[in-house]
């Protein structure tokens, strides 16, 4: 029998996050030698990692950092809300988020690719991590927005799980307005900022949609063109940030709410948890 402790046993779980059962069988092979058990448990942990890729991610949380001028928001994924609630998947995203402010990353690829301090990528930690919780993890988003002022807010599903919805706003200058328009976005999503940043083959396809659907329902010829207006005005109203009814008083608008506070949105962002 292989020479090897109780307290062998409990740093190799602690150090690794593996179930009794593996750390022992580990130790076994590894005639109770512990580092050569921590590379045993590495490799099988990887070689359950691949059989995990198939796997759907749809729960997970999002996690956000502001600081003067910048905003990093991030979405962690994994296959369950036991997991998504763990104290070991929690401490995960914290350290990738903790990487992602500091690898100035702007995609999830870029920020897979990183190293951290001890030479490692953020793409082995996270490998790590599926091995030890045994799980699929995915960094599934990342938004980073440099800006004069960046509010976050961060909103639970439930009470209790981590954040399913996180918002950054970007703004010109510092207003709590911020705040409360990170708020409206958790709540109303909009697609687009402003009408610019609407794709024109974007209103194209909604064009051809309204026409015909205009002409479905028997609309006058001479009327469709003034209707598919009207349903174009509608679509940004209810898709584009500074269109939409401001949530917290549905008789103004965003544009209005930040013209009275002096401010002026600079970029957005907004996750949801397997949306």
């Amino acid at each position: 029998m292989a020479n090897y402790t109780a307290a062998d046993i409990k740093q190799l779980r602690e150090q690794t996050g593996a179930g009794m059962l593996d750390v022992k069988k580990a130790l076994d092979e590894a005639d109770g030698d512990l580092a050569k058990a921590v590379e045993i448990l590495r490799v099988k942990g990887q070689k359950g990692v691949a059989k995990r890729e198939s796997r759907t991610t749809s729960n997970g949380l999002v996690a956000a950092h502001t600081e003067a001028g910048l905003g990093v928001l991030l979405e962690l994924d994994c296959e369950t809300d036991f997991v998504a609630k763990g104290d070991k998947f929690l401490a995960l995203a914290v350290d990738v988020l903790a990487q992602a402010v500091a690898s100035k990353a702007a995609t999830p690829e870029e920020l897979l690719a990183s190293s951290l301090a001890d030479g490692r990528t953020v793409q082995q930690l996270i490998d790590e991590g599926n091995a030890a919780i045994g799980e699929k993890i995915v960094v599934a988003k990342l938004a980073r927005i440099e800006a004069t002022h960046v509010a976050s807010y961060l909103h639970r599903t439930s009470p209790d799980l981590p954040p399913q919805v996180g918002v950054l706003v970007g703004t010109d200058g510092i207003h709590d307005v911020a705040r409360d328009i990170a708020l409206h976005i958790a709540a109303l999503p909009p697609k687009y900022l402003s009408r610019d940043d609407v794709p024109a083959e974007v209103i194209e396809a909604e064009k051809r949609v309204f026409e015909a659907k205009a002409k479905e329902e028997g609309k006058p010829e001479q009327a469709i063109a003034r209707i598919v207006e009207g349903q174009v005005n509608g679509f940004y109203k209810e898709n584009v940030l500074l269109e939409q009814k401001y949530a917290k008083d549905q008789s103004t608008t965003v544009e209005k709410v930040l013209a009275e506070a002096g401010v002026s949105v600079h970029a957005f962002a907004r996750f949801r948890v397997g949306a």
